[in-house]
């Protein structure tokens, strides 16, 4: 048995075949984990993006709140004042009331509008650097290059 050539090709082909699974299990295993690791990295990005997000949303409606409670505030003070001019002097008093009310709602609209708009403007940008780190992510170059040839045809069509 041990000076049959067959066996010792049969055994050579055993450890042979065992070398090359171990080293092919390793790889895979290797490549998986690597796989599972950039997944998790990037699961923690996305959370982290959404934690950044919820905080600046969270930050902007306090702004919100305060610039009514301080519009409220000068309401009531506009109206102490109105009440305390409407006692000394009835004609001063309506020129005066409307001018006051007037700058209250302009600074009114003008808080709200201010913070609609950085709202806004905080949500494009993580949304366009979301956007920005998913395309460069899950875009290939033969997917670029298809792209890169869609426009260039549309740009006789859009130039019209």
């Amino acid at each position: 048995m041990f000076t049959d050539p067959t066996f010792w090709v049969a055994v050579s082909f055993v450890l042979f075949v065992a070398l090359i699974a171990k080293m092919v299990w390793q790889k895979a295993t290797a490549s998986l984990d690597a796989r599972a690791e950039e997944i998790r990295r990037r699961l923690e990005e996305a959370q982290n993006l959404r934690e950044e997000a919820q905080a600046a949303k969270a930050n902007y409606q306090r702004l919100q709140r305060d610039a009514l409670k301080e519009a409220e505030a000068i309401l009531a003070h506009a109206r102490e004042e109105a009440k305390r001019m409407r006692e000394e002097a009835g004609s001063k008093l309506e020129a005066s009331l409307a001018r006051r009310e007037q700058l209250a709602v302009e600074k009114i609209a003008a808080a709200e509008t201010k913070a609609l708009q950085d709202v806004r403007e905080q949500m494009v940008d993580l949304a366009v650097a979301a956007t920005r780190q998913l395309i460069e992510a899950n875009i290939d170059d033969k997917v670029r290059g298809r792209l890169i040839d869609d426009a260039v045809s549309e740009i006789p069509t859009r130039l019209q």
